[in-house]
């Protein structure tokens, strides 16, 4: 029996991590195996080049370099995690996959997403996700969240217009596929959020009894 694979998606401050440990807890508690993991990263070479897309440097990265380092962790991330996690049958929640490219490198950074799509198909073949959840909140929101935990990554100091184009290519990937995505409005608090997901959860539930 084949897992399921959930990916949550949405920007910085949206509340992904711990919404994703909830979403396991949940789940673990009706006795599913779960599989935690996240993008970039996810294995120790994979983390490795997290550091290099996240650390700020001298030399600007050319956005093809942060495209193809992106699927390169990816490729290592799906070879030893992923795909063995839903051969045993487990749910993997994933925080980001490669929605986030779309909106990041395609949004944000103007890429044309054919190239995206390229990448993805090379990489990925027919796997995508069976559920997304997209975390949704307003860029002002989710940039002083990310400022209120500290010190920011290199995504994290880009400016205004960036997040904005990120967060409308996000909006309309959901829009141009309603049978994966589901919305979540992250602007609530905590509580509310996590009350919000009860439908998400059920249906998380009896997909995974059903395959």
């Amino acid at each position: 029996m084949r897992g399921l694979f959930i990916t949550l998606e949405g920007p910085e401050g949206a509340g992904k991590t711990t919404n994703r440990a909830y979403l396991a807890e949940q789940l673990q508690a009706q006795g599913f195996s779960v599989a935690l993991t996240r993008e970039p990263g996810g294995t120790a070479l994979a983390e490795q080049i997290r550091d290099i897309l996240l650390a700020p440097h001298t030399e600007p990265m050319a956005v093809d370099t942060e495209l193809l380092l992106m699927f390169a962790a990816r490729a290592q991330h799906l070879a030893q995690v992923i795909e063995p996690a839903l051969a045993a049958g487990k749910i993997v929640i994933c925080d980001r996959f490669t929605d986030a490219t779309y909106a990041y490198q395609g949004g944000g950074r103007g890429l044309d997403c054919s190239r995206i799509a390229l990448l993805e198909q090379f990489v990925q073949g027919d796997l995508r996700p069976d559920m997304t959840l997209l975390f949704d909140l307003p860029v002002a929101d989710g940039m002083a969240r990310a400022v209120a935990r500290g010190k920011l990554d290199r995504f994290e100091q880009e400016q205004h217009d960036f997040f904005e184009a990120v967060r409308q290519a996000y909006l309309q990937r959901a829009a141009d596929d309603p049978e994966r995505f589901r919305l979540v409005n992250a602007q609530q608090a905590l509580p509310e959020v996590q009350k919000s997901l009860a439908v998400h959860l059920q249906e998380i539930v009896e997909r995974a009894r059903a395959q």
